[in-house]
């Protein structure tokens, strides 16, 4: 059995040394990451439960599969990074090594851990300068599918993340195998906010389009139930109901010239191949450490099955193609019944680029690179579909409600650049004040031209009957509201995942007083 890949049976993990083998690889044969996961196996450090890593940060040159070398910043000289596995509850203890030209942090996106150990410079840590050491423990836990990267600057744009993977005992769906997608926005320059164009100066930040709401039919509302955040218009449909993200809807790219699009690392003249046998079930965990990234993904000649939205599971719902923006994480479960190679493909929902791709390949077929493509023109999923498994303690009213308007260009003069949270940029904005054990309320419209992934720290939230980390607010008046339990002190960032649009301030703190 090739190193890259591994495979279960159904509802059994088999362990050894600490490391769970629950098709461990996880990445594409040839890719740059997976194996390391094997490699890795628990340190006791007299300890059990206890799992260290390390990770360094340093330069390096990686090949994308333009023959081009290109240089960037790594962690362990792999691009992505490693995928860190572990199991739910275990403790996770990783060493950051910064060989870095500057300072660095670690950030694990959608762990709710405790405070001191989230990453955010100047939040919850100072960045660790280059040539020292800092060490991140938690508690990893709850199970699901996560993403670490570096939360400094553009850092993320250079390169600097990779996949967290915490198993469950025992999942609720069967499957033989899995494999972890990564898919990026590759530079192969340094990144820059000047290279791309400012949100427009004056006004409301809505640009040209309409009467500027971007909501479809529906009276003076967006076609929603009060403050679901949900239905018809949410952002995640396929187009052409007023959810602003169809073709031909005006949206500001807000993105650099990007290079390429990636799967694990690669472009699409040399996709990553995911082998498959007749008859499986596979699981396919898809992640987007975009920094600008939206995506329409989807597999030819299969549907998908929906199990996990942000680690968290779901009843399953079986959609053909689905909306995935930055900071996302979908789990999906592929039906191996249709022999043969097919096309695994994430369109950029705004950006010229082409499509990343990989391949699901059978065992058995050619191989010649010749694949079917999925058209887009199915079921689309939408926020709405989802229904948490286990949903957020959140009965009767909110002790605090947040109505927040984001928006660009609101300031004008000098500030036209700015990106704001009801008109304040961070970090010189004031902080939201809430109280151990409250129940929040976050009621968000946008009025901006373009996709804002949202993304809160330390805490899931529920945005109608989904548990999840970041929401998609599309641009023109699009309105969504989420609800979570305060149940995290500490300082926590709120910020949009679109690491362009964090840089010119679109963020601020949740404040436990």
């Amino acid at each position: 059995m090739d190193d890259n890949e591994r495979t279960v049976p159904r509802r059994q993990a088999l362990r050894i040394g600490g490391a769970t083998l629950f098709g461990i690889a996880g990445l594409a044969s040839g890719g740059s990451i997976g194996t390391a996961a094997l490699e890795r196996v628990a340190q006791e450090d007299g300890n059990e439960g206890v799992q260290e890593e390390t990770l360094v940060a340093s330069s390096g040159q990686v090949d994308v599969g333009s023959n081009e070398s290109l240089e960037t910043w790594l962690y362990d000289e792999q691009f992505p990074g490693p995928e860190l596995r572990v199991s739910e509850g275990e403790t996770l203890r990783v060493s950051l090594e910064n060989q870095l030209s500057e300072g660095t942090t670690v950030h694990w996106h959608g762990v709710p851990l405790t405070n001191p150990m989230d990453g955010v410079p100047d939040v919850t840590q100072e960045p660790v300068s280059s040539d020292e050491t800092f060490e991140y423990e938690y508690e990893a836990s709850p199970a699901g599918t996560y993403v670490y990267h570096s939360h400094v600057g553009l850092q993320l744009d250079r390169g600097l993340y990779g996949p967290l993977i915490v198993e469950e005992e025992s999942p609720h769906v069967e499957y033989d195998r899995e494999y972890t997608l990564l898919i990026d926005d590759y530079l192969a320059e340094e990144p820059a906010l000047d290279s791309i164009e400012a949100p427009p100066g004056g006004g409301d930040g809505m640009g040209p389009g309409g009467d500027g709401d971007g909501m479809g039919p529906g009276g003076d509302d967006d076609g929603r139930g009060p403050g679901d955040g949900m239905g018809p218009g949410d952002g995640m449909g396929p187009g052409g109901d007023g959810d602003g993200m169809g073709p031909g809807s005006q949206m500001m790219s807000q993105r650099p010239p990007y290079d390429g699009l990636l799967v694990n690392g690669r472009l699409p003249s040399n996709p990553p191949v995911f082998e498959v046998e007749e008859g499986e079930r596979v699981r396919l965990r898809f992640i987007n450490p975009s920094s600008a990234t939206t995506y329409r993904v989807g597999v030819g000649g299969h549907s998908l099955t929906v199990t996990h939205a942000d680690g968290r599971p779901v009843e399953p719902v079986e959609v053909d193609s689905f909306v995935m923006s930055m900071g996302e994480r979908y789990d999906a479960i592929v039906d191996a019944d249709s022999p043969g190679e097919w096309a695994i493909v994430a369109e950029p929902v705004v950006g010229e680029e082409n499509p990343a791709e990989a391949r699901l390949r059978y065992a058995g077929a050619t191989g010649d690179g010749s694949a079917e493509r999925p058209q887009f023109d199915g079921q689309t999923l939408e926020y709405g579909d989802l229904e948490a498994l286990e949903p957020l303690d959140l009965d009767g009213e909110p002790d605090r409600t947040f109505d927040l308007t984001l928006s660009g260009g609101m300031m004008g003069g000098a500030d036209s650049d700015a990106w704001t949270i009801d008109g304040e940029t961070y970090p010189d904005a004031d902080p939201f004040e809430i109280g151990e054990d409250e129940h929040v309320r976050v009621r968000m419209v946008n009025r901006s031209p373009a996709i804002h992934p949202m993304h809160l720290h330390g805490h899931f939230f529920q945005v109608g009957d989904a548990v999840k980390d970041t929401v998609i607010v599309a641009p023109h008046g699009d309105q969504v509201t989420f609800d979570f339990r305060a149940d995290n002190p500490g300082d926590w960032l709120f910020h949009c995942h679109n690491v362009y649009h964090l840089e010119r301030g679109m963020a601020r703190v949740f404040e436990y007083d």
